[in-house]
């Protein structure tokens, strides 16, 4: 990011954080109040989605994650303009800890670490605490359609030493750094068109899913481990490290790109399982289907 980029973007972080983070949570909870009635289409992609994966729910408990959704999100937003005034003398008053002997586990390995991280939670404070409690990560990343959200979130993301990798062409540079013995985070919850997935069941319903994750662990072997970061009801987050996901190698190449990508998938169906609300649902996770090419 140019300096010119970065003056202009703290700046815009310093206004929004001069409005008191109350205020911050009702405005951007009305906005997403309003979204949620008035926008039909996120709308019924959320219910839809929440009732194919919770099948057992009747439609008023859908209807209230459903807004749990929202409402996670519009604290999500009005939190995002704190996250540069977290140090390591409050990060206690954000973050608590649970895991973090798996974290240590992973790295006395000096293999470099590969995460698996979702659209969960407050995924950005993760950019923040990471670097604060185990070490600076690289984060493959897709840059945002809006240059302004990009510059923010790069400037967030980049703020306490992380670096970006760009998605397209990023394996030979994870590969290296894992050589280096660095921690490599990659988002992989998203649909991907079916010619740069494997399809792999997600909530009982199978979800093309990328398949990169499994194929660096496959040849660096590297340890996965799960990292989270989940909303509490206290208002502070819990960064959750799950242990390593065994990575399976039999030497069937695409059979086992398939089945660590289904045990990676699995661990976030899990964390989402226990905290429906917030997972990105407005995502159509479902939307490539197995007949197409």
């Amino acid at each position: 990011m140019t300096v010119e980029k970065t003056k202009t973007t703290s700046i815009l972080l310093f206004v929004f954080r001069c409005i008191p983070l109350w205020v911050r949570k009702g405005f951007f909870w009305s906005i997403f109040f309003l979204f949620y009635h008035l926008v039909s289409k996120s709308r019924l992609i959320v219910l839809h989605n929440l009732q194919r994966s919770f099948p057992q729910k009747d439609s008023m408990e859908i209807e209230k994650i459903a807004k749990g959704v929202y409402r996670h999100f519009s604290i999500v937003a009005a939190e995002f303009f704190d996250l540069t005034s977290i140090t390591r003398d409050n990060i206690d008053q954000w973050v608590e800890v649970e895991g973090m002997e798996y974290a240590k586990e992973v790295l006395a390995m000096n293999k470099g670490a590969l995460s698996i991280v979702a659209h969960f939670g407050n995924w950005e404070l993760l950019t923040i605490a990471i670097p604060m409690l185990v070490k600076p990560m690289h984060i493959v990343y897709r840059p945002l359609d809006s240059t302004v959200f990009d510059n923010l979130v790069e400037y967030v993301r980049t703020l306490h030493g992380n670096s970006l990798i760009p998605k397209g062409g990023s394996g030979k540079k994870v590969l290296e750094l894992l050589k280096e013995e660095q921690i490599i985070g990659i988002l992989s919850d998203q649909n991907v068109a079916a010619y740069e997935g494997v399809f792999v069941d997600f909530f009982g319903r199978p979800a093309c899913t990328g398949v990169g994750l499994a194929v660096m662990a496959l040849r660096s072997g590297s340890p996965v481990v799960p990292v989270f970061m989940a909303r509490q009801k206290s208002g502070k987050y819990k960064l959750i490290f799950k242990p390593p996901v065994e990575v399976v190698s039999t030497g069937h190449y695409e059979a086992d790109l398939v089945t660590n990508t289904q045990r990676f998938t699995k661990m976030v169906e899990d964390v989402v399982r226990e905290y429906p609300d917030q997972w990105f649902w407005f995502h159509q996770r479902w939307k490539t289907k197995k007949h197409q090419k």
